[in-house]
């Protein structure tokens, strides 16, 4: 039933049983949770309807830093380090052959045989550092990048490769490092996302590895398809032909309004908070993302110097997004998994090919402009790939041993850190995990690992979990 309580008043309004239950149970309920925060110090933030926000103003780092920003080239699929950046010569004498060396390592007394690289390689620069030859732009770039030759991971499957190398996680539910950035540093320019994620499609696990996870919505990457290079067709809908500006922003003032308001009646929405937050951002991007995203304002020496295709506008985009103080892009190969290459190895070719003109022109065009000492510059997949090989000319995923590599923003140059062993089956020295490779970036960005924290349900948490170290070898 749900009958009025009775009041002796006339024109007195009138309770249901069941609405004043309602607001009994509630004013109860806050008695409790104002105690609770009064406890802890939050009671002025509980009763004040101003209660700070979280917003991507930029945010003082724990202690000088050396990078201000991040451009992430991220080989999605696994590349090879055997055929790239950590040259192995000595499978040539085993090749076909499962070595002891390698069944002492594996338990196994059988498997595949080791399989030589076709790809030649050779020392280059004042270091010396030897690559194949897949990368001859970026091997002439090598006395400015610090090669990690001892990265090992948790899994050799993608997903959660894929994942633990964006979140430190191997299941999506952990905020990935560029929301992780965002959230402890801001950003330094408002009109433009904080953190932008360049993907023609996506890769296997998709949204998730550019996520905010429980992080305010304000922090999510802003995922844009770049398969597209028109600025119009990657950032769709911003122009409005029939409202102004002022008309426009009236308009988003009452629809943030109401929305916010359905926010508070729903605790812990993420999803929704993004959603509102990136209402916002869409409407201050409309006047300088276009402009962000237009590469033809560049030079035709510009353009010829990256090249062309989907990789080599997403390396000259990210140039443009790093001098406008977007703080983090992250830029994934292609769709999918393109460098998974099982059936053949020689596929690299095609991929390197496509990717090593518009890698050394980045880090050229960040020198010309003064910005390479204070960007880092990473490259690198999920996992490696065997030294053994699959069928005849194909290799597996691997995940003992890999190479990614640094350069720019505090990292010393022409330097290799660790080493694999001499097939490149096994990271041996100076091994770098992936939880000691983002607490490096973190350092690096001027956060300790360890103290970028955020509470949520009931406890810290970190990009790092309880591990992780910084590679002090490597810092400039």
């Amino acid at each position: 039933m749900n009958e009025p309580v009775n009041s002796s008043k006339a024109g007195q309004s009138f309770l249901t049983r069941r609405e004043m239950l309602s607001r009994l149970g509630g004013g109860f309920g806050a008695l409790a949770l104002t105690s609770v925060l009064s406890d802890g110090g939050w009671l002025s933030l509980a009763a004040s309807e101003s209660a700070p926000k979280h917003s991507l103003d930029p945010k003082r780092p724990h202690f000088p830093a050396r990078a201000k920003r991040v451009i992430f080239l991220f080989m999605n699929g696994g590349p090879s380090h055997i055929d790239t950046f950590d040259p192995k010569p000595a499978i040539a004498k085993y090749a076909g052959q499962f070595p002891e060396a390698i069944q002492s390592k594996t338990g196994r007394k059988k498997g595949t045989g080791l399989m030589p690289s076709s790809f030649t390689c050779r020392a280059y620069g004042k270091s010396g550092l030897e690559v194949t030859e897949l990368y001859p732009e970026v091997a002439a770039c090598i006395d400015d990048i610090c090669v990690i030759r001892s990265m090992h991971t948790d899994n050799p499957n993608h997903e959660p490769a894929l994942l633990m190398m964006n979140s430190g996680n191997m299941q999506p539910i952990r905020p990935c490092l560029g929301s992780w950035i965002t959230y402890g540093l801001g950003t330094e320019n408002q009109n433009l996302p904080g953190f932008v994620a360049l993907c023609p499609g996506k890769p296997v696990v998709g949204p998730q590895l550019w996520s905010n996870s429980f992080l305010p919505g304000i922090y999510q990457g802003t995922h844009i398809n770049n398969k597209e290079i028109d600025p119009k067709k990657i950032i769709h809908d911003l122009n409005n032909r029939y409202l102004s500006r002022s008309e426009q922003r009236g308009q988003l003032d009452l629809l943030q309004q109401m929305n916010r308001l359905h926010l508070e009646q729903r605790d812990q929405d993420p999803q929704l908070d993004a959603r509102i937050s990136s209402l916002e951002l869409a409407f201050r991007m409309q006047f300088e993302a276009q402009d962000a995203f237009d590469i033809s304002k560049e030079s035709p020496a510009t353009r010829q110097m990256y090249g062309e295709g989907e990789f080599a506008n997403a390396c000259l985009v990210a140039r443009r997004l790093a001098e406008r103080g977007v703080r983090m892009t992250q830029i994934y190969y292609g769709n999918g998994q393109p460098w998974d290459d099982h059936a053949d190895i020689n596929n690299h070719r095609d991929h390197a090919k496509k990717s090593d003109r518009p890698i050394a022109a980045l880090i050229k065009d960040l020198k010309s402009r003064g910005l390479f000492e204070d960007t880092l510059v990473i490259w690198g997949g999920e996992f490696g790939r065997t030294p053994t090989s699959e069928g005849a000319k194909g290799r597996d995923h691997h995940s003992l041993g890999f190479t990614m590599w640094l350069a720019g923003g505090g990292v010393k140059g022409g330097l290799a850190c660790g080493a694999t062993d001499e097939f490149g089956f096994k990271a041996v020295e100076n091994r770098v995990h992936v939880h000691d490779l983002h607490a490096t970036i973190l350092h690096l960005m001027g956060l300790d690992h360890e103290r970028l924290t955020y509470h949520y349900s009931g406890r810290d948490f970190r990009l790092t979990d309880v591990h992780g170290k910084v590679v002090d070898g490597i810092l400039a």
